[in-house]
């Protein structure tokens, strides 16, 4: 289990030109004219984590398998997409299928590429993709509450706590904020998901700068920073032309590249750092000699959730996790020496998985 990220943004803000470089493909086709990705390209990519590596060292494992990500590259939005303009209905039916939002934002200057809106304005583009898809939920929210009328009529329970939530979400989306806004009760949570309103998505602010700022950023990135942190959002600076560069070279030459231009890890990276940490969700990993294996949970799964990560029947049959912390792991060098300085625990139902362990379920078939 891995996640699904939507990159989305105007035309021309190095959007397609980002996702060829993170999925090492060139099947999105970056060109200078809008619409140029009339169809989502998904790619998707195994997620960097040093620590695999060291435990399949350690354990002799004969493969490792990383979690991934899936990235799906969506068509250029225009202002008016909600009554579809340009490509907006496939636009906001794709983006009900991720996890999250990758929202490109455009923090560079090049007269060779033309801006959609004629200008620079990181913000003001911010802002029509979010206005777009509020008014998408706003008229989805009032098809659906028409929909259910008949059945509130009748005392349907799932009607009316529908009802609740929809008119919750519209009076939030009115008042001019994102529904991702609303506090949303862990009883109400399943119901709520159902909705599938677009602005209920994380968001991820990507500022694509030029080369020579992709260490720093600049003032455009700065902006886009204090617009994330007053939303809540996430944001990350990344200059799109490196990471095409960049995906095109060996590990060793990458790394060179990357200390020639000032950058201690590539854009990748930090993306999917940010990801994990926007939607809460940490690694833990299956260790042995067949394989090392990293799997992805949300912050505060419990043993039983996370090993039906694995397969069903692992969490419905639950009897126990063994549990090696990370660090203890390479301490001791492998799950014998962790055991001999008791670092190997026994951990029930009730254990909230923590980032790094090293896990072996037993359960009944």
């Amino acid at each position: 289990m891995g996640f699904r990220m939507g990159i989305v943004g105007l035309p021309n803000v190095g959007k397609s030109t980002l996702f060829n470089a993170l999925t090492k493909t060139a099947a999105a086709q970056a060109a200078n004219f809008p619409f140029c990705t009339i169809e989502p390209n998904v790619g998707e990519v195994a997620v960097p984590d040093p620590r695999l590596d060291r435990l399949a060292a350690i354990a002799g494992s004969r493969q490792i398998i990383p979690t991934r990500i899936t990235f799906v590259d969506i068509a250029g939005l225009v202002k008016g997409a909600s009554k579809g303009e340009g490509l907006g209905n496939q636009f906001l039916a794709n983006i009900r299928e991720v996890d999250a939002i990758a929202h490109v934002l455009r923090c560079f200057e090049d007269g060779d590429v033309t801006h959609v809106e004629g200008r620079v304005d990181p913000l003001s583009d911010a802002e029509v993709i979010e206005t777009e898809l509020m008014i998408a939920d706003m008229e989805s929210i009032e098809r659906r509450l028409a929909n259910i009328a008949r059945k509130l009529k009748g005392g349907d329970k799932e009607a009316v706590a529908q009802e609740r939530l929809l008119k919750q979400a519209l009076a939030a989306l009115e008042a001019g904020q994102p529904a991702l806004s609303i506090a949303v009760s862990e009883d109400d949570r399943k119901a709520w998901s159902m909705l599938q309103l677009l602005t209920a998505k994380p968001v991820l602010y990507v500022c694509n700068v030029a080369e020579s700022e992709a260490a720093a950023g600049n003032a455009w990135s700065d902006k886009v920073a204090h617009m994330a942190r007053a939303q809540g959002a996430g944001h990350v600076v990344i200059s799109a032309r490196i990471e095409e560069e960049i995906s095109q070279l060996d590990a060793e030459e990458q790394q060179m590249f990357l200390s020639e231009m000032g950058l201690d890890e590539a854009g990748l990276d930090r993306l999917i750092r940010a990801g994990y940490a926007l939607l809460g969700l940490q690694t833990y990993f299956t260790v042995g000699p067949k394989e090392a294996r990293a799997w992805t949970i949300g912050k505060g799964t419990l043993a039983p959730q996370a090993a039906g990560v694995i397969h069903g029947d692992f969490e419905k049959g639950f009897i126990r996790a063994e549990t090696i912390a990370y660090d203890d792991y390479i301490a001791g060098k492998g799950e014998a020496g962790a055991r001999e300085a008791g670092k190997l625990r026994v951990e029930g139902k009730t254990y909230e998985v923590r980032d790094g362990d090293v896990l072996h379920f037993l359960f009944n078939a």
